[in-house]
């Protein structure tokens, strides 16, 4: 029942995450022109927004977790 609490508290730790840090962006560098020897790259951003629902759901997942795991090991005691 522990791994189920940590499991939840995890959760709740990768949601709070998600709130206080929505936005992130990723770099790639793609080949534009190759002519033998010669490279000619483009490094471009692309930004990414995770929705505050999904943050919300996380925690309250996590939450959710926590309680059954608290729940179940109050039971088998």
């Amino acid at each position: 029942m522990k791994s189920i609490i940590i499991l939840g508290a995890a959760v709740v730790l990768i949601g709070l995450i998600m709130f206080a840090a929505p936005n992130f962006n990723t770099e790639s560098t793609k080949d534009v022109v190759r002519l033998g020897d010669l490279k000619v790259q483009a490094k471009t951003e692309e930004p990414h927004v995770i929705p505050p629902i999904v943050g919300g759901g996380a925690i309250a997942l996590g939450l959710l977790l926590i309680g059954a795991g608290i729940a179940m090991s109050h039971r088998t005691d």
